[in-house]
C-alpha cells in the first residue's frame, strides 16, 4: 500500500476512533463521500492500521457465542468463562448470576411466565433483583418430586418471583411422576388443570433446567422411578430430561408409558414459547445438551465454556 493511502486512512481513522467524529463529519471536513468513509474505516481496520481491544472481558468467548448461537439458531447465548481458581459453588454463582440477567431482560408487563423446579433454577430466582412491573403471572411448568428440598420446588421458586416482580403465580401440588397412568390422567384432566394448561399456551417466557442421564443412586430418582423405568429410559437410549421428559440424543421423547405418567408441560408445548431459557452446566450434562439443541426445545442457553466445548466435541464441531 503507498504511503499516501495509508497516511489517508489513519486519519480517517484518527477523526472517527479519536475526535469521535461521525462518518458525515468527516465526509464533510475531507470532500470525501460518506459511503467511502465507510469503506475506508472498514479497511482501516483490515489493514491493521487500526487495531481494537476491548479491556477486562475474553473475547474469543463473544466468539465462541456467535458461532454456537448461528449453528443451533438459538436467540441468546451467555458462556461463562471457567477459572483455573473455581470451585463449583463460584462458577454455580456466576452462571446464575448470568441466567437471571438474562431472564431480567425477557420479563416485561403483562408476561406470563413458566418455571420448572431444582437447585440451579433456585440459584437463579437468589440472583433475581426485584422489579416493579404490572400484571406479571408466574406458572409451574411441572408438579414437584416426592422428595425435595423446599426451596428448590416449583412453588417456592415461582412464589419468590412473583414477590420480586409484584405479580401473582399459581401452584402445582401434584407429585410430577403418578403411580400409573390412570392417575395421571385424572390429575391432568381435572378442571385445575385445564386451567392451567391453556396458560401452558399462552407461555411468554419458560425458565428450566436440563437433567442429565438418570442416577439410580439418586434418591430423589428412586423415589419417582420405578426399576422398569430406570431400565426402560437405559435401553431406549435417553441421555437427558427437562421436567421430567426423557430424551434421546436427538431430542425424541423415549419411555412412552412414563411419558403418560408425568404431569409436566409437553416439549412441544416447550417448542411454541417465544423466549425459552435453558440454564444448565456440567460436562456430564453435554449429550443432552446437545440433545436438547438439536430438537429446538429452547432458544436461549446459559452455561460455561468447558461445557458448550464438550457440546461441540460431540456434535463433531471445531470452532475456528
Amino acid at each position: 500500500m503507498k504511503s499516501e493511502r495509508k497516511r489517508l486512512l489513519a486519519k480517517i481513522a484518527y477523526l472517527y476512533y479519536v475526535e469521535e467524529k461521525s462518518q458525515a463529519e468527516i465526509a464533510a471536513e475531507t470532500g470525501i463521500y460518506r459511503t467511502t468513509v465507510s469503506r475506508m474505516l472498514a479497511e482501516a481496520k483490515k489493514e491493521g492500521i487500526v487495531k481494537i481491544e476491548i479491556e477486562a472481558f475474553d473475547t474469543r468467548l463473544f466468539h465462541l457465542e456467535n458461532v454456537v448461537k448461528e449453528k443451533y439458531g438459538l436467540k441468546g447465548l451467555e458462556i461463562v468463562a471457567n477459572q483455573v481458581d473455581d470451585s463449583p459453588s463460584d462458577l454455580e454463582q456466576r452462571l446464575a448470576q448470568s441466567a437471571a440477567g438474562m431472564l431480567r431482560g425477557m420479563i416485561d408487563d403483562n408476561a406470563k411466565v413458566g418455571f420448572s423446579w431444582g437447585k440451579s433454577l433456585s440459584l437463579l430466582v437468589e440472583h433475581s433483583g426485584s422489579r416493579h412491573l404490572n400484571n406479571v403471572h408466574f406458572f409451574p411448568l411441572a408438579g414437584g418430586p416426592s422428595h425435595i428440598h423446599a426451596r428448590y420446588h416449583v412453588n417456592t421458586l415461582i412464589y419468590s418471583m412473583a414477590n420480586k416482580y409484584h405479580g401473582d403465580c399459581r401452584f402445582m401440588n401434584a407429585t410430577i411422576i403418578q403411580e400409573d397412568e390412570i392417575l395421571a390422567k385424572g390429575i391432568l384432566s381435572s378442571k385445575y388443570f385445564e386451567d392451567l394448561k391453556r396458560s401452558w399456551q399462552e407461555l411468554d417466557v419458560v425458565v428450566v433446567g436440563i437433567g442429565g442421564q438418570v442416577d439410580e443412586k439418586n434418591r430423589q430418582w428412586l423415589d419417582m422411578l420405578t426399576v422398569e423405568d430406570f431400565r426402560t429410559v437405559e435401553n431406549e437410549g435417553a441421555v437427558g430430561e427437562i421436567c421430567c421428559r426423557f430424551f434421546d440424543e436427538n431430542g425424541e421423547l423415549v419411555d412412552e408409558q412414563l411419558q403418560n405418567r408425568t404431569v409436566a408441560i409437553s416439549l412441544d408445548y416447550l417448542k411454541t414459547v417465544p423466549n425459552s431459557l435453558a440454564f444448565a452446566y456440567g460436562r456430564q450434562k453435554a449429550a443432552a445438551i446437545l440433545a436438547v439443541l438439536r430438537a429446538g426445545y429452547v432458544n436461549h442457553l446459559v452455561t460455561d465454556e468447558a461445557t458448550i466445548l464438550k457440546v461441540l466435541e460431540l456434535d463433531n464441531s471445531a470452532v475456528n
